[in-house]
């Protein structure tokens, strides 16, 4: 008796937390070993992701079976990952996930990239949640690191771009074909846009500049790492911006870049200071201060431009 065929194994994607996580459609077919996919608003069907950043949480929790399944938080420019470890991890994967805890126990920064699953759940009351379940992980160095968030904002680039362009396409996948969409997005794209609608590209875009400004090193950088600090300089990289530059400075050059013409939103410019490891509260008195002394004024609520 032949065995059923298993599903081919699935392509990753670089994707940033905000992307996977904005998500609220997923398919799967009805075959035992039919894949899950989660659909991103710019059409990208996700089965397995490869991502990176700082472990922000990992905590034990006893399941009602009495196994033990751990559930982390891993931060990227913008935004969480959520990932559970259990029985069903190979046997390295549960040993790395034990040894990542107690580092963090102790206080240590810890930086990973993981090649990770998809999953996807919808509570009866119809909340939805993504997360991840780790397949391989491995802590990186910081120039691994940027190299994930140069990969990362390419990809993200190049699906808005095609996004962009499919909403003046007829939602057929020969209209996208002779529209020069590759072919990778097609089926996402038709599903995403009939599930969204008109979506809000603005807050990727700010996604890209975040993390650029983070791969390419303009926010200041500490010495050369070493065996012990190697794993603390990136998120170094970020905060030390908040010792180092007067944070209204830092809010003036980010409505110089962000501005265009209309002013920036005030969620915005928070959520850029804060990628650059400034305080939210505190960016938010600066932006008083900045209002107070007339350097940035509101031409219409919560828009902030620079005072000519």
């Amino acid at each position: 008796m032949q065995s059923a065929p298993r599903a081919r194994r699935q392509p990753a994607w670089h994707m940033l937390a905000s992307e996977f996580g904005d998500s609220s459609l997923s398919e799967q077919g009805s075959g035992e070993f039919d894949p899950l996919f989660v659909i991103t608003k710019l059409g990208a069907k996700v089965n397995r992701l490869v991502v990176a950043g700082l472990i922000e949480r990992l905590e034990p929790r006893e399941t009602s079976s009495g196994s033990t399944l751990w559930q982390g938080q891993l931060r990227d420019p913008s935004g969480l990952h959520y990932f559970s470890v259990g029985d069903y991890a190979s046997e390295t994967m549960r040993e790395l996930v034990v040894q990542w805890a107690r580092k963090v126990e102790e206080g240590e920064t810890l930086m990973l990239m993981m090649v990770a699953k998809a999953k996807f759940f919808q509570t009866e009351e119809g909340s939805i949640y993504t997360s991840l379940r780790p397949e391989e992980a491995a802590e990186i160095s910081p120039s691994v690191y940027r190299d994930w968030l140069v990969a990362s904002a390419d990809g993200l680039l190049n699906r808005i771009d095609f996004q962009q362009k499919s909403t003046s396409l007829e939602k057929t996948p020969e209209a996208m074909r002779e529209g020069g969409i590759p072919e990778h997005l097609i089926q996402g794209l038709l599903l995403a846009n009939t599930h969204y609608g008109e979506i809000d590209l603005e807050t990727f875009r700010l996604n890209i500049m975040q993390v650029l400004d983070i791969a390419e090193g303009r926010t200041p950088s500490p010495k050369p790492p070493t065996e012990s600090n190697q794993q603390t300089s990136i998120i170094s990289n970020v905060e030390s911006s908040t010792n180092t530059v007067d944070l209204k400075e830092v809010l003036m050059g980010l409505i110089d870049r962000l501005d265009q013409g209309d002013g920036v939103d005030f969620d915005a410019l928070l959520s850029n200071a804060a990628a650059r490891g400034h305080d939210r509260e505190a960016a938010e008195a600066a932006l008083d201060e900045l209002s107070d002394q007339g350097s940035v004024h509101e031409p219409r609520f919560g828009w902030f431009k620079r005072t000519v």
